[in-house]
């Protein structure tokens, strides 16, 4: 009977039977041949090709041995080194996944018996790290790349430098503080000497200030009064000085107060929105095409303090968009702007220069309590009015 088409029935349901993983037991490692069934693998060992594998395998069965065992580990510690790294792992994962490829060498045909005994002579051979736990053997891989021994060697020597470097720092501010605890404690420390007189007639005598004296009753009264006339025309001076400046707030009028709590609240007051109606902004999303990026509109109506409907200069067009998409726009000196956020927020003003190194434009204020009053406002708190 002949061989079946390679697109009839039988050969293609043959084909997929060959697919995938078939059972161990019927597979020959020595010929590479899987078989669906035990009739088969019985057909095949029974086979002219299978004995003169046999006959070259019983010559010298060490060294297949020894071929097929060097293939297993090298494919093993690729996948295991390539697929899970450094990390500690169940050394069954492993094993589930390298024979999950089909064309994989059977650990029955190598010097080891179970996984177990694998496991256990990488530990051995310094090739992984292993322990076992109630749950199983965990493996873990040692790079001994040379490339990576450097990498981790250098990084062990940075960190040793970092922490160098700190300890030394540590060091020098400890010896600053004990150096200053040491010359404060000297400075401060008071000394006592006994009060002694080395003659009868001598008399003791105590300065109480700069410009006392104890040379006699006469010298030390009139002393005492300067003093207190000074004392006396000092807290004269301050009473009016005090007096003075409780006269000065006083004349402060309640709107001039107001004003300046109006200041004050402006200073503190910096807010994450900045949009604000009839002014001239940029549209920079790409998301609305060429058509409108980096293009002017005109702020129609502010909605929700973050969005904006906004009217095309070129087009017409109307759009809604977030502040995030749109920029401030800086016109030619001269010309009138709104400033949109801190100190002087919805305050008109005229340019007068701008600073490029500081990414801000020197503008006069229009309008408000400070109207013709200099200031320095940065690109993004101002925009041309439209």
């Amino acid at each position: 009977m002949g061989k079946a088409d390679f697109l009839s029935p039988k050969a293609i349901s043959n084909r997929i039977k060959s697919k995938g993983l078939q059972k161990l037991r019927w597979y020959c490692q020595m010929c590479q041949k899987q078989c669906r069934d035990e009739n088969g693998f019985k057909c095949h060992c029974m086979s002219e090709s299978h004995q003169r594998q046999l006959l070259l395998a019983s010559e010298n069965p060490t060294k297949f041995m020894d071929y097929f065992s060097d293939e297993f580990k090298s494919d093993f510690l690729e996948l295991l080194s390539r697929r899970f790294g450094t990390k500690r792992v169940h050394n069954n994962i492993v094993y589930n996944e390298y024979i999950s490829h089909r064309e994989h060498v059977h650990m029955n045909s190598t010097q080891w018996e179970t996984l177990t005994d694998f496991t256990k002579w990488l530990g051995r051979e310094g090739l992984c790290k292993v322990d076992e736990t109630p749950k199983g053997w965990y493996i873990q891989y040692i790079d001994r790349d040379p490339e990576t021994i450097r990498r981790q060697e250098e990084q062990a020597r940075k960190k040793k430098q970092d922490l160098d470097d700190e300890e030394r720092t540590a060091k020098f501010i400890e010896e600053q503080v004990r150096r200053g605890r040491d010359g404060k404690e000297t400075e401060e420390t008071p000394v006592f000497t006994e009060l002694k007189r080395e003659s009868e007639e001598e008399k003791v005598a105590f300065n109480l200030g700069a410009s006392s004296s104890v040379a006699g009753p006469s010298r030390s009264s009139s002393a005492l009064g300067a003093s207190a006339l000074k004392a006396a025309s000092t807290s004269v001076k301050r009473k009016d000085t005090s007096s003075d400046t409780r006269g000065e707030k006083k004349k402060k009028s309640a709107l001039e107060e107001i004003i300046e709590m109006e200041e004050k609240k402006k200073k503190s007051v910096r807010t994450d929105y900045w949009l604000q109606p009839n002014i001239i902004v940029k549209v920079v999303t790409k998301k609305l095409g060429e058509k409108y990026h980096k293009k002017k509109a005109v702020v129609m109506e502010v909605r929700d303090k973050y969005g904006a409907v906004v009217r095309m200069i070129d087009s017409g067009d109307k759009l809604k968009l977030d502040q995030n998409h749109l920029e401030t726009v800086i016109p030619a000196p001269g010309k009138r702007v709104l400033i949109l956020n801190d100190q002087y927020r919805d305050t008109e003003a005229l340019l007068e220069g701008i600073d490029e190194k500081n990414f801000s434009a020197t503008l006069t204020l229009d309008s408000g309590q400070q109207k013709g009053k200099r200031v320095d406002v940065a690109y993004e708190d101002f925009s041309k009015l439209a």
